[in-house]
């Protein structure tokens, strides 16, 4: 079994030119899950606090996400502003970037790559890629 990381991943990469009726095929497709690893107050996720935090976790509660409803939103949002990663599973981005009202930057990772469902947290705050995700989610212009 491998260590859990405890920094970032050096090999983010966002996808090159992704083709808009794709970005809106996945955001119609893609689902919010959660973890409650990242959750001290659970909101309407319907997940249970973990019962002892785990180092290096970070938590939505630090970027006001409490409902099931908004981390959707934003998952939506960074796929239809082109924040996917590179990488896939059967045709999901294994990551999607987006940046909160607080203007938190987060990362959603596929956790279930049949149903498309992803569980978020806001990045680690030594992540060099956090400035790539806020410069991209800023420049984005329909």
């Amino acid at each position: 079994m491998f260590p859990k990381r405890t920094t970032s991943n050096p090999k983010h990469r966002f996808a090159k030119s992704p083709a808009k009726a794709d970005l809106e095929r996945l955001a119609k497709a893609v689902q919010y899950g959660g973890n409650g690893e990242h959750k001290r107050n659970p909101g309407d996720f319907g997940l249970p606090p973990p019962l002892g935090p785990r180092p290096g976790k970070t938590l939505c509660d630090g970027a006001n996400i409490f409902k099931r409803k908004l981390a959707l939103k934003l998952l939506k949002e960074g796929i239809r502003r082109g924040l996917v990663s590179e990488q896939a599973r059967n045709g999901f981005p294994q990551n999607i970037w987006a940046v909160s009202e607080e203007g938190v930057p987060l990362e959603a990772q596929l956790e279930n790559r049949k149903t498309g469902a992803y569980h978020g947290y806001p990045m680690l705050e030594d992540d060099a890629f956090r400035e790539k995700v806020i410069e991209k989610w800023g420049a984005f212009h329909e």
